[in-house]
C-alpha cells in the first residue's frame, strides 16, 4: 500500500458492540440453556427477517418506539425499517400464514433487534432478544406458564434470587377511567410515565405526571398535566403492597371503584394466582405489583417483568405480557396472544456481575503439539482421530519461529485449552504419544520460584500412552 494512502480508522459504530470468543462463547452457552427451557415447555423455533415494511412496525410500540426505528429504503424505493422487537413480526406472520400457523401455537425466536435510542452503559442500539409467544389461547393460565418459563430460565442459569413482577393493564385502565382520564393518548402518556418508576424514582414520576420536569442532561420532559389530587390517587394505587398475591388482589379491590372493568381484571388476577399456585411458582418468585405498567402500547392484560434483587442496577432482564389486539392490525380476526422476552445482553451483564459466568476463550479441548520434524500430515491425522471421537481439537500451525514447544504450550495456556497431545520424532517412531493435563501442571507450578523445580513441576499430569490408546487417555483427562 502506498505511504500516502489514507487508512480507515477501525472503530465500532456508536451504540453497537463486537464480541470476541471470550464474550461470545458464554453467550452461546446461555442461549442453548434458554432454548432447552423453551423447548421443554413445548415451544417450537421460528424466525422472521430483520427488515419489515415500515407500516408493519409503525404505531405498534408507541410514539417513543416510532422515533427509535432505524428507517431504510429498499432498492425498489419502498419504506422499510429494522425490527425493534420480535413480537410485531410474529403478529404479522400469524396474519399472513393462517393455514400454516394454526392456533393454539407456541413459538420461540432468538435474534437481534434494533432501536436508535441513546446509547449508555449496558445499553446498545443492537441487542438480542429471546422470545416465547403463545397465539390463540385467551386464558390467563397460559400467562402463568409464561411466568413459569421466566423462572425456569433463571433456575437453569444458576440464579436463585429472582422475582417476576406481575400486574394487569386492565387494573391500571380502570384506575385511569375512575380518575377521569379517558382519552387514549393521555392514558398512554400516563402509562409511559409510570413505567419509568424504577428508573427515575417517585419524585420524578410525580413531576412528570404534573407539569413536567428537567432531566439530568438539562432537557425538558413534558408532563401529563394532571391535578395534584389525581396524581395522589395514581401514586397511592401504584404504591399498594401486601405479603402475598391474594393480599394485593384484596388491596386493589378495596382501592378501585366497582365497575365491570375492575371485576374482569380482578377475576383474571385471581385465576392467574390459582394457575401460579398449580405450577408451583413460589410467592417470592412471582409477586403482584400494581406499579408495573410496561411501556409498549400493545399490551392489553397481564404484564410481567423479571428483576434480580442482588443486581438491581441492571433493571428488568425479562419482560412481557398479553397483547390480544396486535394481530388485528393485519387481519380482521381475533387472535389472543401472550409472551415474554429475555434481554440477552442485560441478562449476561447481570450474570457476570453475580459471578455466574464461567470464563472461556475457546471451545477447544485438546491441542496437538509437535516437536522436531514431525510431518504435518501426522499432526492432521491425530487431530482428525480426536475430532471423530467428538473431542474439539486444534492442530497447531504457525511460523517456524513460533513452532517451538514453549510457544505452542503458551498458546494453549492463553486460550485455556485443558489438554495437549504431544508428538515428536521419537514418539512417532515408537508408536506412542504424550498426553498432558495442562491444568494439573499449572496448579503444580503455583508459588514455585526455583527455575529447575518450576520445570519439573510442569511435567505433572503428563503420561505417555500407546497410539491406539490416545482417545481414551484424552477422555480420561477431560473427565
Amino acid at each position: 500500500m502506498a505511504a500516502n494512502t489514507r487508512l480507515v480508522e477501525p472503530i465500532t459504530l456508536k451504540g453497537f458492540q463486537d464480541f470476541l470468543p471470550e464474550d461470545l462463547l458464554p453467550r452461546k452457552r446461555l442461549i442453548r440453556t434458554i432454548e432447552a427451557v423453551f423447548e421443554r415447555y413445548g415451544f417450537a423455533p421460528l424466525d422472521t427477517p430483520a427488515l419489515e415494511y415500515l407500516d408493519v412496525l409503525l404505531g405498534t410500540g408507541g410514539e417513543g418506539t416510532n422515533k427509535e426505528l432505524f428507517r431504510l429504503e429498499s432498492p425498489e424505493g419502498e419504506a422499510i425499517a429494522l425490527r425493534f422487537d420480535l413480537t410485531v413480526p410474529f403478529s404479522r406472520l400469524l396474519a399472513q400464514y393462517p393455514d400454516r400457523v394454526k392456533p393454539p401455537f407456541r413459538r420461540y425466536a432468538i435474534g437481534p433487534v434494533w432501536r436508535a435510542d441513546k446509547p449508555g452503559p449496558g445499553r446498545f442500539r443492537q441487542f438480542v432478544q429471546c422470545d416465547i409467544d403463545v397465539a390463540g389461547a385467551a386464558t390467563v393460565a397460559v400467562d402463568a406458564e409464561v411466568i413459569a418459563v421466566m423462572g425456569a430460565v433463571m433456575d437453569a442459569a444458576g440464579v436463585s434470587e429472582y422475582c417476576v413482577l406481575v400486574n394487569n393493564r386492565k387494573l391500571i385502565d380502570a384506575l385511569l377511567v375512575s380518575c377521569g382520564i379517558t382519552e387514549i393518548t393521555r392514558q398512554k402518556h400516563v402509562l409511559r410515565v409510570v413505567d419509568k418508576l424504577a428508573k427515575v424514582g417517585l419524585d420524578n414520576v410525580r413531576r412528570e405526571l404534573g407539569e413536567g420536569r428537567i432531566d439530568d442532561s438539562g432537557d425538558p420532559i413534558p408532563g401529563v398535566g394532571l391535578s395534584p389530587e389525581i396524581i395522589g390517587k395514581i401514586l397511592a394505587f401504584i404504591g399498594l403492597s401486601a405479603p402475598s398475591r391474594r393480599g394485593i388482589i384484596a388491596q386493589c379491590s378495596e382501592n378501585l371503584p366497582e365497575s365491570p372493568l375492575v371485576q374482569a381484571a380482578l377475576a383474571e388476577m385471581n385465576e392467574l394466582a390459582d394457575a401460579l399456585d398449580a405450577l408451583g411458582v413460589a410467592e417470592e418468585h412471582a409477586r403482584f405489583d400494581p406499579s408495573l405498567a410496561r411501556g409498549l402500547d400493545y399490551y392489553t392484560g397481564p404484564v410481567f417483568e423479571m428483576i434480580l434483587p442482588s443486581a438491581p442496577e441492571f433493571g428488568s432482564v425479562m419482560g412481557g405480557g398479553r397483547y390480544d389486539g396486535l394481530v388485528e392490525r393485519f387481519v380482521n380476526r381475533p387472535t389472543p396472544c401472550t409472551g415474554m422476552s429475555v434481554g440477552l445482553d442485560r441478562l449476561m451483564a447481570a450474570l457476570n456481575h453475580l459471578g455466574l459466568v464461567d470464563a472461556e476463550k475457546t471451545p477447544v479441548q485438546a491441542l496437538v503439539v509437535t516437536m522436531g520434524n514431525v510431518p504435518k500430515a501426522e499432526t492432521l491425522r491425530l487431530a482428525a482421530e480426536l475430532r471423530a471421537a467428538g473431542i474439539c481439537t486444534e492442530a497447531f500451525f504457525a511460523s517456524k519461529k513460533k513452532m517451538q514447544m514453549s510457544n505452542q504450550l503458551a498458546h494453549a495456556d492463553h486460550c485455556g485449552i485443558p489438554v495437549a497431545v504431544i508428538i515428536g520424532e521419537d514418539e512417532l517412531a515408537n508408536g506412542v504419544v504424550s498426553v498432558k493435563d495442562l491444568r494439573a501442571g499449572k496448579v503444580q507450578r503455583e508459588g514455585i520460584q526455583d527455575h529447575d523445580a518450576y520445570r519439573e513441576a510442569g511435567k505433572a499430569g503428563q503420561v505417555t500412552v500407546a497410539r491406539s490408546d490416545l482417545v481414551a487417555a484424552v477422555r480420561a483427562l477431560l473427565q
